[in-house]
């Protein structure tokens, strides 16, 4: 979205939801209401600090062309007055309503957090209506981020909670209602015997997201304080998702699963579009807040911005990420060609898509997007490796994946500063950020030229 302070950055955001000025993190009650998609997020429009939440809020017909509306949710109420935190939407009775936590700092330096929500006939303008219910006992204060949604099969309102237990380990709390109005606490989503199958608890759960795709109930939520895992966990935070049977159990030899391989993603949130789609958004911003607030659009008065739209499917027990066909207006002029040798070429002024199909499996190449930015497979070890010039320090830095197939297709959605890669039809995905200090060029080299490797660049305008 190309407004705001994004317009004139040096690092601009053509078709990523960016904030019009300040900080942008989570996403936050995804829906599509009255046949307009609604994507809020939480947004500090005063700094680039994480100090003051508000929602900001955009509008679009079609998931590519946007418009800025004022913010949803500010901070006004006693239970909410120094931040409004994330949360979902609901429509009921052609009615839109928003469920969020709200934070509150006590005259005694500490916090307080409120389950709240708030309601519109218009889906611009919201009244608050006030706490749902009171902190569940045996918890920290560090309950948050209601996802709320209609359960058919029980034909109750369901709402989860990520949250942390007196003892500092992260889990998820359980609601229901049957008249949208009086919660009733459930407990928590898993109990012992369940907790024993997850390798690792960490000290608090955010952004729990249950819902079912492709017949599979799956649990998504981004644990804090996971231990590195060889390859896995290497980011400052984590997104996982779980299989669950139907009796919300955990299927154990899943194990936990990472959605994002790469540096900057962090609490997704999912939403159910009108023909069926199973669509998500995530920040691509979660990182340690020195390399935050070093960053080079700090400068400029802005920084972070969201995932593109993805629609996710489960197949033979994994999870699939693709971006969503809407997308494809974007695509203006195409190249497309198989590559004979190597190659290189500037990038589209807009952003580009490319595409790389074998076919045959991969054999060794490197990608590279910008001076400091690689990617690159080693077939002996069938292992991705993506690299870039950290910012902070000048010092190179690695995310790997151990991919368990033949390597057949790459697609890299490329838009000023944020890659998106989607390998297999996206079976792995990896989401980054780069600041190029000179224009990006595109750069292939690698054993597979002369064997079938069709190459397609488009432009995105």
């Amino acid at each position: 979205m190309l407004d705001g302070k994004v317009k004139d950055s040096r690092y601009p955001l053509s078709f990523h939801c960016t904030p019009e000025e300040g900080l942008l993190n989570d996403p936050n009650g995804l829906i599509e209401y009255q046949g307009v998609y609604h994507l809020f997020y939480q947004w500090n429009s005063k700094d680039c600090s994480h100090d003051y939440k508000s929602w900001g809020h955009v509008v679009s017909p079609d998931m590519v062309h946007w418009e800025r509306l004022p913010a949803a949710l500010i901070p006004s109420e006693s239970y909410d007055k120094d931040g409004i935190y994330s949360g979902s939407a609901i429509e009921k009775d052609g009615k839109l309503y928003l469920f969020y936590t709200g934070n509150v700092i006590n005259p005694d330096g500490s916090r307080s957090s409120f389950q709240c929500w708030a309601v519109s006939e218009s889906g611009v303008e919201f009244k608050k209506l006030g706490p749902l219910f009171e902190h569940p006992q045996g918890y920290t204060r560090h309950v948050r981020d209601p996802k709320v949604w209609f359960d058919n099969k029980t034909h109750q309102w369901r709402l989860v909670l990520g949250a942390q237990t007196l003892a500092e380990q992260g889990t998820i709390l359980c609601y229901s209602s049957n008249d949208f109005k009086k919660w009733q606490f459930d407990g928590e989503l898993f109990d012992p015997d369940e907790m024993d199958k997850i390798s690792q608890r960490g000290y608090m759960w955010e952004c729990p997201d249950l819902f079912q795709v492709d017949g599979q109930e799956l649990l998504l939520y981004s644990p804090q304080g996971l231990t590195v895992e060889r390859e896995q966990y290497q980011n400052i935070h984590q997104t996982i998702y779980l299989p669950l049977t139907k009796e919300w159990q955990i299927v154990p030899e899943n194990g936990l699963i990472e959605m994002d391989w790469g540096f900057e993603f962090y609490a997704p949130q999912t939403f159910e579009t009108a023909d069926g789609r199973r669509v998500l958004y995530g920040w691509m911003g979660v990182m340690p807040p020195e390399k935050e607030q070093s960053q080079p659009t700090v400068a400029e008065r802005w920084v972070h911005c969201l995932t593109i739209p993805r629609e996710v499917n489960f197949h033979e027990g994994r999870l699939y990420q693709r971006p969503v066909r809407e997308l494809q207006q974007l695509r203006g002029e195409e190249s497309s060609f198989e590559l004979m040798r190597d190659w290189e070429s500037p990038l589209a002024e807009f952003g580009s898509e490319v595409c790389l199909i074998f076919d045959s499996p991969a054999k060794e190449f490197q990608f590279e997007v910008t001076t400091g930015f690689l990617l690159k497979f080693d077939v002996q070890t069938a292992m991705l490796v993506l690299s870039r010039t950290n910012w902070e320090d000048g010092e190179e830095e690695f995310r790997r994946y151990q991919l368990n197939e033949p390597l057949k297709e790459i697609q890299l959605m490329i838009d000023g500063s944020a890659v998106e890669i989607f390998v297999n039809h996206g079976v792995a995905v990896a989401s980054a950020r780069f600041f190029a200090s000179e224009k990006p060029r595109l750069k292939y080299t690698g054993k597979n030229q002369g064997h079938g490797v069709h190459f397609s660049l488009l432009d995105c305008r």
